[in-house]
């Protein structure tokens, strides 16, 4: 029973750490204040300014172009990707596999200063191509690493059955393989959102002169003390958080009703 109730506390203690600093952000994302801690009468003036403030405006729209543009692009890549080093065969697949996996261990720092010293020498650095390009192999391999497990559960059975009977391996792809993964593809979509919304150090090193995306844009407020800015980031952090748990709530519930049929 002592144990229980340990165990409880503890976890009461972790979320409380996790998500009162989110919460408290959440709760002034209600009033005009300036400052954390100083109650100003409730409003959504802050929520207001993220569509008459057009610098904010374009911030986001900035964001959610390049975030949904990468994210549709490397889920592409990275099912293609997943496929491809999952039915290789000898050492080809375990290089190429080996090879995905550099990047999501590899520090950020280390990817954003080697791709902007490459695109430099190509030529291309600072266009909104070369942030393209940055965002995509950030985020590509870790569409890889959700694709992938998703094949190892599907029965290989299917595919094989599928070409017995008659199917051409480009029809028993789309009918049977993606079919069978598709949890894994939207999750990848999913992750890739998440990371290229909250990327800084790469876009830092590869987006144009003039264009900002949140995290380059908030930190740029705090950098020069931009207090008339950093009260409307306080209402744009709030929905991006409602809208994480929206998704999340909804890809439980979709989760469950799958086992319940199973």
């Amino acid at each position: 029973m002592t144990r229980k109730i340990i165990s409880y506390a503890f976890l009461v203690f972790v979320l409380i750490f996790v998500y009162a600093p989110i919460l408290l952000l959440v709760i002034y994302s209600f009033t005009p204040s300036t400052i954390i801690g100083k109650w100003d009468g409730f409003s959504l003036s802050l929520y207001g300014e993220l569509f008459t403030n057009a610098r904010v405006r374009t911030m986001i729209i900035n964001t959610v172009v390049l975030a949904l543009l990468a994210a549709g692009l490397s889920t592409i890549l990275g099912t293609i990707g997943a496929i491809g080093i999952f039915y290789s065969r000898g050492k080809l697949g375990k290089v190429v596999k080996g090879a995905s996996n550099i990047n999501v261990i590899n520090a950020e720092i280390v990817i954003g200063v080697s791709l902007a010293l490459l695109f430099s020498f190509l030529t291309f650095n600072r266009t909104y191509f070369s942030l393209l390009l940055g965002h995509l192999a950030l985020i590509t391999p870790f569409v890889v690493l959700s694709v992938t497990p998703k094949l190892k559960q599907m029965d290989p059975s299917l595919y094989e059955a599928a070409l017995d009977l008659g199917a051409t391996p480009t029809k028993a792809l789309f009918k049977v393989i993606i079919p069978e993964i598709m949890s894994g593809i939207v999750s990848g979509f999913m992750l890739a959102i998440t990371l290229s919304l909250d990327d800084y150090i790469i876009t830092s090193f590869t987006k144009p002169i003039g264009f900002d995306t949140i995290s380059t844009y908030a930190y740029n407020a705090v950098k020069n003390q931009a207090k008339s800015d950093l009260p409307a980031l306080r209402a744009l952090s709030a929905i991006i958080f409602l809208i994480a748990v929206i998704v999340v709530i909804i890809m439980n519930i979709r989760a469950s009703r799958k086992e319940k049929t199973k």
